[in-house]
């Protein structure tokens, strides 16, 4: 696989340290900022990292990384797994560069994204998303961030798909009622694979675990991950006034032969 041209690359983010931080496209004429309009040609001869004054506010130039897209330009139709939760799952799922990975449902193709940054250009990732409404804001997400070529995407349910001649290192889920497809993940996912499985409710966490046969997978864990951020204010340091108190459970299980 080649490596893909656009995504990130084409992108910075642009602070002004303050309240205004916004991802941009450099491909443009040029990027509206609150003091004004910046030549785009101009912008692109900068360093990162730099600085520059527009009308008498000073701005910073950074690279856009995957957690600024996700975070502050991805186009959202559903939530999506957050970055505390991604990267602990790329861990539980032991992923890493030439992985093949599977995925259910894609949606906004958050993870789907940094799956493919983990697997890397000798990786895959096989995403399933049933809706057909979804498929234009997954093609802009994923052109949008990707750094490789890797992800192929099948707009049907994982019931639905015609047979899969894939075995996967790893696959995740994120749909309504994971228990129903436990079966079909099982044909797919190779003996001692991984299993990962994203919940927002408690009683989802109980059928799932009912759905679970102990005789095809091997519980491995049930948890939910916190963050809390702090004001940067040097001189009164304490934690921030709002937070995201709540975005899922997360569970991991291993196939058994």
């Amino acid at each position: 696989m080649e490596e893909f041209k656009g995504g990130l690359k084409e992108k910075v983010m642009i602070t002004d340290r303050k309240k205004f931080t916004k991802i941009f496209d450099l491909n443009n004429e040029f990027v509206q900022l609150p003091t004004g309009n910046m030549n785009c040609e101009e912008l692109r001869s900068m360093e990162k990292g730099s600085s520059f004054v527009l009308n008498g506010r000073e701005y910073i130039i950074l690279d856009c990384d995957l957690q600024d897209y996700i975070m502050k330009k991805l186009t959202r139709k559903t939530q999506i797994i957050y970055p505390k939760d991604a990267g602990y799952i790329l861990i539980k799922l032991d992923i890493f560069p030439g992985k093949i990975v599977g995925e259910a449902g894609t949606g906004s193709a958050a993870l789907t994204n940094i799956f493919s940054r983990a697997v890397g250009n000798d990786g895959k990732v096989i995403t399933f998303e049933r809706r057909e409404d979804f498929k234009k804001i997954i093609s802009k997400n994923l052109a949008g961030a990707r750094v490789f070529d890797n992800v192929e995407v099948i707009n049907t349910s994982l019931v639905e798909a015609s047979e899969i001649d894939v075995e996967f290192d790893a696959f995740f889920l994120d749909v309504r009622e994971p228990w129903n497809v436990l079966d079909q993940v099982y044909k797919v996912l190779k003996p001692s694979g991984h299993l990962g499985i994203f919940v927002p409710t408690t009683n989802q966490i109980e059928d799932t675990l009912k759905g679970l046969d102990k005789d095809k997978f091997y519980l491995v864990e049930v948890t939910e991950i916190m963050i809390r951020k702090y004001k940067d204010n040097s001189d009164r340091i304490r934690p921030e006034d709002t937070m995201i108190g709540h975005t899922g459970y997360l569970i991991f299980a291993r196939k058994l032969a």
